[in-house]
């Protein structure tokens, strides 16, 4: 899974990061008044209009550094399904859940671990209450650890392979490469950025303000290349912007994505060139290939999206969890919304709500006391907003800077 930088980043690089910013201010007020001056120009044919950012760490940016507070009126920058985690459907979880009791060892990351699912099993609704009860859950920072671990104990044992294309690279390599042990066995649950992406721009495209443009993921894009957003633009017909992750490499990517607007156009740039090619990884795409199926998966909250989840392939079957465990698919004639009640996840991973539209945000969701799944990870919508969104930073930085 794709770790986030706020979550990486010990204070001392983020005071670091802040005074890069504080330093670029001449940078900084040229590409605020730029964004004014296009949208400016948008204004009359547009209106009010959306850009979606497809990084949990791109909406830490954002987030922290108050750039939405930089934007004109009418501007508005919201966080499209960036969080794999959010979108892990409750089904899997109570399937792991199931098997933690029956004795298998389950392998997690720390997130993850405090997944609510939607039905309780045995008494437990997440892997930590799990662990609390005797199950023998333990969190990992990825597949290698877990590989290790398996191999020292020998017990039956299964790895939550969640996370974006970033990570599928790194399953695929354990699995050719024949690095999982026979009593570890790989629960695929990875999601594809780009059918996401499609299918939320179009469900957006019918409210009053639609998305005009899209900050596309810099890991992920790390692994697919630029060439993957290429459909996406397109098909919609609007500007997608490979993108770094410091706040003035998301001001550069919100400018391309207005001037573009204004010259009429709609094609795939990259900002973050620093890291991302057009054709990628090709190596990786090629394990990719190899070692998983495409196949039409549930997003939690959203539903199924075509050619939008990976599974393992027929030839590594045998390192699969859903076969080794009789574990059966979800499919569309059965599943429901699984969401707790009140819980508006589904609105706002799609963009369409802000977490302070929910009404159990910073009440009885808390990062200390998370019931939706954007309030787990930290690369939830709903968590970075409650973590970073009230600190008062936006507001000294703008102030410091002159920026509005």
């Amino acid at each position: 899974m794709e770790r986030t930088d706020s979550e990486k980043a010990s204070p001392e690089l983020i005071e670091g990061l802040e005074r890069v910013f504080r330093n670029n201010a001449g940078l900084a007020k040229s590409l605020v008044r730029y964004i004014g001056k296009f949208y400016e120009k948008l204004e009359k044919d547009f209106g009010s209009f959306k850009i979606m950012d497809f990084c949990g760490t791109h909406e830490w940016t954002i987030t922290h550094y108050g750039l939405r507070s930089l934007m004109p009126k009418g501007l508005e920058l919201v966080a499209g399904p960036g969080c794999p985690v959010c979108v892990t459907p409750s089904y899997y979880i109570e399937n792991a859940l199931k098997l933690s009791f029956d004795g298998v060892v389950v392998y997690t990351y720390g997130d993850v671990f405090r997944l609510l699912s939607l039905k309780r099993v045995k008494g437990a609704s997440s892997l930590a209450e799990a662990k609390a009860l005797g199950a023998d859950v333990r969190i990992v920072t990825g597949i290698a650890d877990a590989i290790a671990d398996a191999k020292a104990h020998g017990k039956e044992s299964i790895f939550l392979g969640i996370g974006f294309e970033t990570v599928a690279s790194g399953y695929a390599q354990v699995l050719i490469s024949g690095l999982l042990p026979e009593n570890l066995k790989l629960m695929s649950l990875v999601k594809l950025t780009p059918p996401a992406m499609l299918a939320t721009v179009e469900i957006l495209a019918k409210e009053k303000s639609a998305v005009r443009g899209i900050i596309a993921p810099g890991h992920v894009s790390t692994i697919i290349g630029a060439k993957a957003w290429k459909p996406v633009a397109d098909k919609l017909k609007i500007p997608v912007v490979v993108t770094g992750f410091e706040p003035i490499d998301v001001l550069i990517a919100i400018a391309e994505v207005l001037k573009q607007l204004v010259r009429g156009e709609a094609k795939v740039s990259i900002e973050y060139a620093r890291a991302v090619s057009w054709d990628g990884d090709i190596k990786a795409q090629e394990m990719i290939e190899r070692a998983f199926r495409v196949v039409k998966d549930a997003w939690r909250g959203i539903g199924f999206l075509p050619n939008s989840g990976l599974r393992i392939s027929e030839s590594y079957s045998s390192h699969d969890a859903f076969r080794e465990y009789d574990i059966e698919e979800t499919v569309p004639e059965s599943y429901q919304d699984d969401l707790p009640k009140g819980c508006r996840c589904a609105e706002i991973v799609i963009g369409k709500e802000k977490p302070t539209g929910c009404p159990l945000f910073m009440r009885k969701c808390k990062p200390s006391s998370p019931v939706g799944p954007c309030m787990v990870s930290l690369e939830g919508t709903c968590a970075i907003w409650a973590r970073f969104g009230a600190d008062g930073l936006a507001d000294q930085i703008a102030e410091d800077l002159d920026l509005r």
